[in-house]
């Protein structure tokens, strides 16, 4: 199963939060205090794969404490959607006996008191459990029949809870200790605690996933680290050549086995930090066990622990999410609070990166307050959390800033990022193309992705499509872009009344005087008067996710009335208008999120992308 989005009530200082939709990577993005961890925690509490109990007196709200805790079995705290796969539902329909191929989505919720309630969304699934009943003939006789027996709900609802993904929370991350004595090690994996020696759960769990990692057992580097001769020469006895070969082949053999497990930490760590060319050595004197850290600058090798707190956290960090989520959490849904606050700004980016690697395996949900960690080629990933005029943690996935300004400093680190991101251009030669709005850099992106992913279009430089905020926005975007390496940067306008304006202004001024061809029009790639960056993106695909967000109880569905050939966003406006439908402020940005998911899940062939691959064309001139 995969999350598809959440919803937190009454929890700590969530009274409604919104429903927060997810991706395979989510980022919450808010200040300190705006109750980001909350909606980690509301969330980790649904299925959690370790802890996560229900406290009623910390969890649910202060000020309705007294009124709530008589009503834990009524009120519920966390709503969590999910999508099921085809395996999924036969694998459950197998397990209760019916027929659960009409349920593509999920929704579970659960109660202060502990309890789930799924809900199925009004489908009902048939049985298809049956026993041998026998009934007597008019004649007298027994004659057998087969009827359906009914499966039981409950069975029903606790065969999907016991698929539902786990979560797991995260918010320390035990550093790596550099000297490491290994009776003690031994002890604290086997969960045995050593008087007067305090070490926490998370530094324990760090070495076992690193041990695990590089395939060594501290036993076994104990053992092989002995010294027989001097063990005879104890018991009175001098020592035989035997006790001597022995002693340098297992010495030997520890030597190669640590050396090979460096070899790889090395090589593997290397994909992942690149902040420098670190060479990790494992060393073995007697009962310790030492980290060893070296780099192209600095040869010397110096221990772990004199190297930079960001690289040990990155180190622990790694280890622990390659193995864990591989192994104990394979498939399950991490939750990160506030990672990768000690790394320096690029090592941020590199865990931004990282996060897409890992959610190759596992969904991902972060908060954080850095632009660092804000990845701007997927800012639809990104969700605003603030507090509202009454104090309350409310999550959003509108990133522009509100009018009334409440969220305003929790939105800041998005906004930081995408300046960021025009920095990252001028300085690393990136090619910028200029769209009018998040929508359009949403589909654009997709687009991208599409025709490099099946081997159509490979651009030599990176292109970064950056939103202007509307066509007001696009000569100050263009100024700062082309004021740094002299060239203007390529411009796509809607074919609507303002983008033309906006052409016509851009062509009468300095910049682009006389350079007609970096001023690109969607008209011209769909061949329709008034077309808009969504004309450029197959009906069909529009017509269907229109629908997931407007009212499910109309008369008509959208594509019952979409006619071909014309401009859609009027007539999504015209649809919305005579079923008295107020579409938010957001919808495009709304509706493009889900186009892209469902454009990603497409197979494209190379006359499919044609007119794409003509316009990205035009990027590489």
């Amino acid at each position: 199963m995969k999350l598809t989005r959440y919803k937190v009530t009454n929890f700590r200082s969530v009274k409604d939060s919104g429903w927060i939709n997810c991706n395979d990577v989510t980022t919450l993005v808010g200040i300190n205090e705006a109750g980001k961890s909350n909606l980690l925690l509301a969330l980790w509490k649904l299925n959690p794969a370790s802890g996560g109990d229900i406290d009623i007196l910390h969890d649910m709200p202060v000020d309705k404490l007294a009124e709530m805790r008589n009503h834990t079995s009524e009120t519920t705290f966390i709503e969590a959607e999910f999508s099921i796969t085809e395996e999924t539902r036969t694998v459950i329909g197998e397990e209760v006996g019916c027929n659960m191929s009409d349920v593509s989505k999920v929704s579970v919720s659960r109660y202060y008191d502990g309890r789930h309630d799924v809900d199925l969304h009004g489908i009902v699934p048939q049985t298809t459990l049956q026993e041998t009943i026998k009934e007597k003939t008019p004649e007298g006789d027994d004659k057998e029949k087969t009827v359906s027996k009914e499966y039981l709900k409950e069975d029903l609802d606790n065969a999907i809870i016991s698929h539902l993904p786990k979560f797991v929370y995260y918010s320390n991350y035990g550093n790596l200790s550099t000297r490491i004595y290994l009776p003690n090690v031994m002890k604290w994996l086997n969960g045995e605690a050593i008087p007067g020696i305090d070490i926490n759960e998370d530094q324990v769990r760090t070495l076992r996933v690193l041990f695990s990692f590089v395939n060594l057992q501290p036993q076994e580097i104990l053992n092989l680290g002995k010294d027989t001769t001097a063990e005879v020469r104890r018991n009175g006895r001098t020592p035989t050549q035997n006790d001597i070969d022995k002693t340098d082949a297992d010495k030997e053999k520890r030597s190669i086995l640590l050396q090979s497990a460096s070899t790889r930490l090395t090589k593997e760590f290397k994909d992942w930090w690149n902040q420098g060319e670190y060479k990790f050595r494992f060393d073995a004197d007697g009962d310790y066990f030492r980290i060893w850290v070296s780099d192209s600058k600095r040869p010397a090798e110096v221990s772990l622990e004199l190297r930079s707190t960001g690289l040990q956290w990155f180190l622990s960090f790694y280890l622990i999410f390659l193995v864990e989520s591989q192994e104990n959490h394979k498939n399950a849904i991490l939750l990160l609070d506030e990672a990768g606050l000690t790394l320096h700004p690029l090592a941020q980016k590199d865990l931004s990166k990282f996060f897409n690697k890992l959610s190759l395996t596992n969904q991902i949900i972060n908060t954080t307050h850095s632009p660092f960690i804000v990845d701007t080629n997927n800012i639809d990933r990104c969700k605003v959390v603030y507090m509202d005029s009454d104090g309350l943690t409310v999550a959003s996935d509108d990133l522009r800033q509100s009018n009334d300004k409440l969220n305003e400093k929790s939105i800041y680190a998005v906004h930081a990022a995408l300046g960021l991101s025009v920095s990252d251009i001028l300085l690393q030669g990136c090619k910028p193309v200029i769209v009018e709005g998040p929508s359009d850099q949403i589909y654009l992106n997709t687009i991208k992705q599409i025709l490099i992913g099946n081997n159509i279009f490979s651009p030599k430089d990176e292109i970064v499509f950056l939103p202007s905020g509307g066509v007001k926005g696009i000569p100050g975007v263009v100024s700062i872009i082309s004021g740094k390496n002299g060239e203007t940067p390529i411009v796509i306008v809607d074919s609507d009344k303002s983008g033309l304006d906006a052409k016509k202004k851009l062509l009468s001024g300095d910049l682009y005087s006389g350079d007609n061809g970096k001023i690109l029009e969607i008209k011209d790639y769909t061949g329709m008067d008034n077309s808009e960056v969504e004309d450029f993106i197959p009906a069909d695909i529009i017509c269907k996710q229109i629908s997931k967000i407007l009212p499910h109880d109309l008369d008509d569905d959208f594509e019952d009335v979409y006619t071909e050939g014309e401009p859609i966003v009027p007539q999504i406006e015209k649809f919305a208008h005579d079923y008295n439908v107020t579409l938010s402020k957001g919808w495009k940005v709304e509706l493009a999120k889900k186009v892209k998911s469902s454009m990603l899940k497409k197979v494209f062939s190379k006359e499919d992308c044609k007119n794409w691959k003509k316009l990205f064309d035009k990027f590489c001139k």
